[in-house]
């Protein structure tokens, strides 16, 4: 059995596949998922479980070379956004963008991974990196 801290085979299959600044999305519920997208569900009720759980996870999996967020996330969850920036120790740059567009970037994702989440702009398209 794996001991690492995410379970799920295909968030693990997912983060193992991303290449060199191809885009893996964290969604919150209520985010539309283009066509042809391929969707990680983990979702089970309305705010479980949290998209900040869900970030931590994969944080922890995955190198990030930077983020993308939706630029209305400073103005209706600002708390929020405060600990997207902490899940990687301020490290890591965060571009942000009109929600409309971030809309259309995620039609680039390779996965989007759906969460319980339901507070407002909870989503961010992490862009891989390199481990050398």
């Amino acid at each position: 059995m794996k001991r690492d801290r995410i379970l799920n085979p295909q968030i693990v299959g997912e983060i193992a596949a991303l290449g060199h600044t191809e885009y893996l999305c964290v969604a919150d519920c209520g985010l539309p998922v283009p066509k042809g997208v391929k969707v990680v569900d983990v979702s089970v009720t309305a705010g479980i479980p949290r998209f900040l759980e869900v970030l931590e996870a994969v944080a922890d999996e995955l190198v990030v070379e930077s983020m993308i967020v939706a630029s209305e996330i400073g103005e209706k969850n600002p708390a929020l956004l405060q600990n997207i920036k902490d899940v990687f120790n301020g490290n890591v740059p965060v571009t942000m963008i009109s929600h409309e567009e971030f809309k259309q970037y995620t039609q680039r994702a390779k996965c989007i991974i759906r969460t319980g989440e339901t507070s407002p702009f909870a989503n961010v398209i992490l862009i891989g990196g390199v481990n050398f």
